[in-house]
């Protein structure tokens, strides 16, 4: 299917349903960038190594050519996601169930925001899409089970390999500098903070950015009547697109989230801050490599966690740690439940 923007711009003014799902799906972007995005430029402000203007700018940057340059290598994340679940063969209720899944998304994220509690967009998309293919079919039949595998593997990726990178980059990093004078390693790993912030946010927009993209484009494919987005590629524009509005996020709504990951959980200097951006890229790459759909809040807040373990297990907050981890516990059964109420609403009401 050929799809310029032009093109796009004329099907969302004719299909009302197409442009209300894509509309919600910027709506998702945005929220991700609100929440989720700013994980990745939290250590490198926390730390006073770039004011919160300046890494918003570049997170934006980097974002892009993360979706772009991973979108063209392996694109496999996108659609993971969108062959988690089946909303059968009715592609009208397929849509609805899509915009239901969407809608649990923006309601859980902006109900976590207020307390400052980063969550995991990814994982709320997850939940919300099987719950309404729960919905639809009235049961367990709209589920994947070997594709909701990959995402129990990312979860234990994310969390396990993110502390333990932190955790050993922390020492690696002690270990290479024990010897050299402490005030004139200020630069340098104020660099190197800005170089983990960079490599952080194209990571971001490698994994984030192509699960919300695939989505845009199930989308569109549902509003025609097609249920299968094989061999779709991703325009230029639309990549672009949800850069921008994913920066824009940030921009507004990153600082409670930023103070949460960045300051309150763990007192980070320099060098630990560069340790766990520099642990969490590496997780979020290999976890893009394969396929795997993990969660940058997890990657990043347990790569910070793992930093703190290094000084001591007293060093980190365990009050946020609790807040952290309760919310993402809840996440699969709360946008789960919100997916399956809005989905049987919208069906009902349409």
């Amino acid at each position: 299917m050929e799809m310029s923007f032009s093109w796009f711009f004329q099907q969302a003014l004719s299909n009302p349903v197409l442009l209300i799902a894509m509309l919600l799906t910027l709506g998702v972007i945005f929220v991700n960038g609100w929440t989720d995005a700013p994980n990745a430029i939290a250590t490198c402000v926390a730390t006073r190594s770039m004011s919160a203007r300046a890494a918003v700018l570049m997170s934006a940057f980097f974002n892009f050519f993360g979706i772009l340059f991973m979108t063209m290598l392996n694109a496999t994340v996108a659609t993971t996601i969108k062959n988690m679940v089946d909303f059968g063969d009715n592609s009208g209720e397929a849509i609805i169930a899509l915009c239901a899944a969407l809608v649990a998304i923006i309601v859980w994220a902006v109900m976590a925001w207020w307390f400052g509690i980063p969550t995991s967009e990814s994982h709320a998309l997850i939940a919300g899409l099987s719950g309404a293919a729960i919905a639809i079919h009235n049961g367990l039949g709209g589920i994947n089970g070997s594709e909701w595998v990959k995402v129990l593997y990312g979860l234990v990726l994310s969390t396990i390999l993110g502390f333990a990178l932190g955790f050993i980059y922390t020492h690696l990093t002690m270990l290479i500098f024990r010897n050299a004078d402490r005030r004139k390693t200020t630069g340098f790993f104020k660099g190197a903070q800005i170089f983990g912030g960079a490599a952080m946010s194209f990571m971001h927009g490698a994994q984030d950015g192509q699960k919300f993209m695939g989505v845009l484009m199930l989308g569109v494919f549902l509003a025609n009547g097609q249920d299968t987005t094989t061999n779709a590629s991703f325009p230029m524009w639309m990549i672009l697109l949800c850069s921008v509005v994913m920066a824009v996020g940030t921009s507004i709504g990153g600082y409670r989230i930023i103070k949460s990951v960045g300051m309150d959980m763990v007192k980070l200097e320099r060098y630990q801050g560069f340790a766990a951006d520099l642990a969490g890229a590496t997780c979020l790459l290999l976890s893009s490599l394969f396929g795997i759909p993990v969660s940058t809040t997890h990657t990043k807040t347990t790569a910070v966690m793992g930093v703190g373990a290094t000084k001591r297990l007293s060093a980190i907050n365990l009050g946020v740690v609790k807040e952290m981890v309760l919310t993402w516990i809840l996440t699969f059964p709360g946008c789960g439940l919100i997916g399956f109420l809005a989905a049987k609403l919208f069906i009902a009401v349409l």
